[in-house]
């Protein structure tokens, strides 16, 4: 299994996204609800609120994704109201911690990420081109990113916790990777 890359060493390039990849990460971003409930369907309670050490369980990585929709959100009011940054996220991820996901069931998280994603792209398959082109600097990367490279950025973000997701799936069924 190839090692995965830490979220916080990842490093972003958005010179590849022309304008006319825009429906497709709008499409990306509509389906990852669907692919968080494919992985968590069927899956034992245990298995989904077990910790690996002090790293969160499954449903806490889905949650994770819920929790920060409104970040999402807050970024396309920002671009929305032409602000030159863009809202900072919390990086100790509070909201995660203090929201017990592993409390919860998982149809409830689910739903609610459902319901959340899908205002999110609703909101950008209105915008146009002009608007989707807009500017604003991020404040972690420090750097000028457009509304379509935000799109890239939070789905790439969604593709990095559901691939822990998997991990965890493969760690506790004892199968080989994949």
């Amino acid at each position: 299994m190839v090692p995965r890359l830490d979220w916080m060493a990842r490093t972003f390039s958005f010179d590849h996204l022309s304008i006319g990849m825009f429906p497709f990460l709008v499409e990306r971003l509509r389906g990852a609800p669907a692919r968080a409930a494919d992985r968590a369907r069927d899956l034992p309670r245990d298995w989904l609120t077990r910790r690996d050490g002090a790293d969160w369980s499954i449903q806490e990585h889905i949650g994770h994704l819920l929790d920060l929709e409104g970040l999402g959100m807050g970024r396309l009011d920002d671009f929305e109201a032409g602000r030159v940054a863009l809202r900072p996220a919390d990086m100790q991820n509070r909201k995660t911690y203090e929201a017990n996901h592993n409390a919860k069931p998982i149809a409830d998280i689910l739903a609610a990420f459902r319901a959340a994603r899908d205002e999110f792209v609703r909101r950008l398959a209105a915008y146009d081109e002009a608007f989707v082109q807009r500017t604003a600097v991020h404040p972690r990367l420090e750097t000028h990113m457009r509304v379509i490279d935000l799109a890239f950025f939070v789905a790439e973000h969604d593709d990095y916790h559901l691939a822990i997701v998997t991990e965890l799936i493969d760690k506790f069924s004892d199968r080989p990777p994949g």
